[in-house]
């Protein structure tokens, strides 16, 4: 596979990395060996980076990857998150410093390792100054406990806030062809302070492939996603048919097509498309080697315009956290 660089003096990493999120369930029913199946695909075709959070599963897909890591050798590069809490029903954000390093302790326990190669905070609690929050990541750094500092749904404005007080290894932010949003100053921003930017759902949380997910199997998180709420559905389903035929003409699968045109952003993107299986996996990793013409790019984007997405990308519930900077 391709390599890319997390941020300046980060680790090399294959041009894309497995979003672990779907180890936890929330996409569908999984269990953990089919899991490993699918960590032993991605080792033998080249991905290193791992990408997982505290509350995927409340530390199901951590422990699914602590686990394997007891018996499975390998150069892995692994990015864990915390700051989302949810207490009685609520939730809400919590960037202290001592939420923080309990949490990172946690996940190091259920991963099994000592440190983790990359540390975000999963969103920004608002009224807490990034200042501050960086302190205590640098804190964390200096032990050796985390190699680098990641951000996650953040604006352009916390970032350059964040850099000013140390260095930032890696921007996690939605996009992909229905979620364009970082294209307005995130994407630059991180481009000019030599900070990766890490694409997560990077296939519109499984429209953009070749087998969208039907109306009665979307689950909760879905169930409750706007795009995925008719009429919004149809509409969005006639989309991704235009990009299933473009991909099809290019003797492609449709993930492997969307994966490309994120990939085709900027050589500091490093997409996460989360998988549960092997198959989907490798259709994922087809599009490190894919190469787009400018007239393929042109037609994608006559295919799908930007904004062409039907319904906000979150429920209110679901948009709390994340930074609205446009």
């Amino acid at each position: 596979m391709k390599m890319r660089r997390l941020g300046v003096d980060g680790p090399e990493v294959g041009a894309m990395g497995l979003g672990c999120m779907s180890f936890a369930g929330v996409y569908g029913a999984t269990d953990e060996a089919t899991s490993h199946r699918t960590l032993d695909m991605a080792k033998e075709r080249g991905f290193r980076f791992l990408d997982t959070a505290n509350i995927y599963g409340n530390g199901v897909s951590e422990t699914v990857i602590g686990n394997y890591l007891k018996g499975a050798k390998g150069d892995w590069v692994i990015a864990t998150k915390a700051a989302i809490r949810v207490e009685e029903g609520e939730r809400f954000f919590d960037n202290s410093g001592p939420h923080l390093r309990a949490e990172l302790e946690g996940s190091l326990k259920r991963l099994g390792v000592d440190h983790v190669d990359l540390f975000y905070i999963h969103r920004r609690e608002a009224e807490r100054p990034i200042e501050e929050v960086m302190e205590t990541l640098l804190a964390l750094k200096d032990e050796g406990k985390i190699g680098g500092i990641g951000l996650s749904e953040v604006a352009p404005s916390t970032l350059r806030r964040a850099v000013a007080c140390g260095p930032v290894m890696a921007v996690q932010n939605e996009y992909s062809l229905w979620t364009r949003l970082p294209e307005l100053g995130v994407i630059q921003a991180c481009k000019e302070l030599g900070v990766a930017f890490v694409p997560f759902s990077s296939v519109g949380r499984g429209m953009l492939t070749d087998r969208p997910p039907a109306l009665d199997a979307l689950g909760q998180f879905r169930g409750s996603n706007p795009r995925f709420v008719e009429p919004n559905y149809s509409a969005n389903l006639v989309y991704a048919k235009r990009l299933q035929a473009l991909a099809k003409a290019r003797g492609m699968a449709t993930a492997t097509l969307a994966n490309a045109w994120v990939l085709h952003q900027g050589d500091h993107l490093i997409p996460i498309p989360g998988t549960r299986s092997p198959e989907h996996l490798l259709e994922n990793i087809a599009a490190a080697d894919a190469v787009l013409s400018a007239a393929d790019l042109a037609e994608i984007e006559t295919a799908l315009p930007v904004g062409f997405a039907h319904g906000d990308r979150y429920s209110d519930m679901q948009s709390v956290g994340p930074e609205r900077y446009c």
